[in-house]
């Protein structure tokens, strides 16, 4: 059965909701005060089951400007507008700020019922008529059909019915593609059942048993069963009006606002990227960072517009910009959204969402205009593809992307296979879809380039920088990208990782001439010295060495492996450690431990070196302590 929804339009006390009684036998005012005051205050809902298998759901909107924000809790999602006028009374203020906002949510087709025609003369509906085509005229509503009803006399009500079907019959159905998306309108509870909420379900379907989330909130919780229109069904799809029995959560716990969603499919920001235009009849310019009500779904939040390349906006003027927002949202790219002013309340504009969690953009930035222009008229491939370029150097995970996209999953698994095998990025895991923009992660090869370079100027008699340090000094790079950019360095034979040390290929240290005596003799102090090295200083003291190309040469018999650093500046050379360990070993099959005492006298040393040697060898797992004793591993 194909379902369309259709909502109502129109200023307070134009008949509305006796339209609606009239045409499906369903009393939409079901609250208290809304009986008392003869005035609709929150959403109502009815449907009519048409020929050719067409099911009507209508959602009946209040009227008064007081409830505006009701309206459009209810207008989000709709297939038609019925845009109600009185016959005696005419175009009213509500009449256009709801024609205004069913524009700003792009609604693409309605019609507009002519009510109360038993109340005026046939001259004076004529003129009304005439006067509606004018005030129609240039939206979305020019040309389509003004049919003349009463609610009281049944009049026009069956070709009013007749042209509902007519353009029920040529929508398009809600495609089902993207994640399940329910902005919940109404919370109530059953019963014996618990927890029911109600909404038009945006995109997506939902099926009996289905795990959910409740968000911006995070909760979550099961569906027990479904309803649409008020007959169970195993599974809702996009554009139905669904009630849905949830388990594991109170009534308190969830609100109008709220959206339901799959666990995972949505994630909740504070900032958004937009296209946005002021309405032509706006009183007044809107200007940077003022303070405005920004309508989404059946959300209403208060947050700033910060405009990108103006100071201010005049009336039906375009722009693009970033929505602030005081409270978290959950929202997809292509959502449509309304904006009304802080103070006077009033509706003033809307546009279109292009990213979600974006970053804090600043006004200057050069290719800002063309990266909105890529999110909003992008194909998905290039809309994908500059999330990637944002996102810099660490790129994005296919779990990163879902929640900032409409597009179905598989569909955007395509989207990252194409664009890796066309070359626009780079995988840096297949499981779980991990890329990097192609430029972004040239930059970071080229960076590190640099800073090899930069580092072998500053330390040319160094053999490299350690693996870790020169992570450190590529920014807030992840381990996994950094390590698959290592490795395509290496393959393309531009640097060289050897122990844990990383070095252009064609680097080189070559110590010879004065440097070169001086190194031997360096090296000469600490084999001298046997168990008992000398202090650092004091060998720099006795060479004469000064100069920090002169002081590298320590760094050098490091990697020359003629030196082994035990802790800070105290180095034993290769051949005296060999044997000290060798020893060790040996005393420790024999005996079984050591104390220090025992180590101190075994090699005729005193506790500065002692001490450090026995940390060492816990340190590199020769030997674990056990109280002041040590044994083998």
């Amino acid at each position: 059965m194909k379902q369309i929804i259709v909502g109502t339009a129109g200023h307070i006390d134009h008949g509305k909701t006796s339209l609606v009684k009239a045409l499906t036998g369903i009393d939409t005012d079901r609250l208290k005060e809304e009986k008392e005051r003869g005035i609709t205050i929150d959403l109502g809902f009815a449907h009519l089951p048409l020929e050719d298998g067409i099911q009507l759901g209508i959602v009946d909107v209040p009227g008064h400007e007081r409830f505006v924000k009701n309206m459009l809790a209810g207008a989000g999602g709709i297939d038609l507008v019925l845009l109600v006028i009185a016959a005696d009374e005419g175009v009213m203020p509500q009449t256009r700020e709801h024609l205004a906002i069913c524009e700003m949510l792009k609604v693409k087709d309605g019609l507009v019922a002519l009510t109360k025609v038993d109340m005026v003369e046939e001259e004076w509906l004529e003129l009304v008529k005439e006067d509606l085509q004018g005030f129609l005229k240039g939206t979305f509503l020019a040309g389509r059909p003004i049919i003349p009803v009463s609610s009281r006399t049944g009049e026009g009500l069956d070709l009013l019915r007749r042209e509902l079907a007519t353009m029920a019959s040529a929508v398009a159905p809600k495609s089902s593609e993207g994640p399940f998306r329910l902005p919940i309108d109404r919370v109530f509870i059953i019963q014996g059942f618990g927890t029911v909420v109600t909404g038009t379900l945006f995109s997506g379907s939902v099926k009996v048993e289905s795990s959910v989330t409740v968000y911006p909130k995070g909760l979550p919780a099961r569906v027990r069963s479904i309803q649409v229109y008020g007959r169970p069904v195993t599974e809702a799809m996009a554009g139905q009006r669904t009630a849905i029995n949830l388990q594991g959560l109170g009534k308190e716990e969830v609100e109008r606002g709220d959206v339901l969603s799959a666990s995972g499919g949505l994630r909740p920001t504070f900032m958004l990227d937009v296209s946005f235009q002021l309405l032509s009849d706006a009183p007044r310019p809107l200007k940077d960072r003022s303070r405005i009500r920004f309508h989404h779904g059946t959300n209403e939040l208060l947050g700033r517009v910060r405009f990108l390349d103006v100071e201010e906006l005049l009336p039906g003027q375009r722009a693009y910009a970033q929505l602030r927002l005081e409270e978290p949202v959950v929202a997809l790219p292509k959502d449509r959204y309304v904006i009304r002013s802080y103070s006077p309340i009033q509706t003033i504009g809307g546009g279109e969402i292009l990213e979600v969690a974006p970053q804090k953009l600043k006004k200057g930035r050069k290719d800002i205009l063309q990266h909105f222009e890529t999110l909003e008229k992008g194909s998905g491939m290039e809309v994908v593809a500059r999330q990637l370029q944002e996102a810099g150097i660490n790129g994005l995970r296919l779990a990163d992307l879902i929640p900032r996209s409409p597009l179905s999953l598989d569909r955007l698994k395509g989207i990252c296979s194409q664009i890796a095998r066309e070359g626009w990025a780079v995988t840096i895991q297949e499981e779980g879809g991990w890329l990097v923009h192609a430029q972004q992660y040239s930059r970071l090869l080229e960076g590190i380039v640099n800073r090899l370079k930069a580092f072998h100027a500053r330390f040319p008699l160094k053999g490299g920088i350690p693996k870790e340090e020169l992570k450190s000094k590529s920014g807030l790079v992840e381990e996994k990208v950094f390590s698959r950019a290592l490795k395509d360095l290496e393959r393309d034979g531009r640097i060289m990782v050897q122990a844990e040390k990383v070095r252009l290929a064609d680097h080189s240290v070559q110590v010879g001439g004065k440097l070169g005596m001086l190194k031997e003799q360096i090296e000469g102090e600490y084999l001298a010295g046997g168990n008992q090295p000398p202090d650092l200083e004091k060998v720099f003291e006795k060479l004469k060495v000064q100069k920090p190309e002169e002081k590298e040469l320590i760094h050098v018999l490091l990697e020359e492996n003629r030196l082994v650093r035990i802790k800070g500046d105290l180095f034993y050379h290769r051949e005296a450690f060999t044997q000290i360990e060798g020893r060790l070993k040996d005393f420790l099959k024999e005996n079984g431990e050591i104390t220090p005492g025992q180590f101190k006298d075994l090699f005729q040393i005193s506790r500065k070196y002692a001490i450090p040697l026995l940390e060492y060898f816990d340190g590199h797992r020769l030997t674990v302590r056990l109280g002041d004793k040590r044994v083998l591993r």
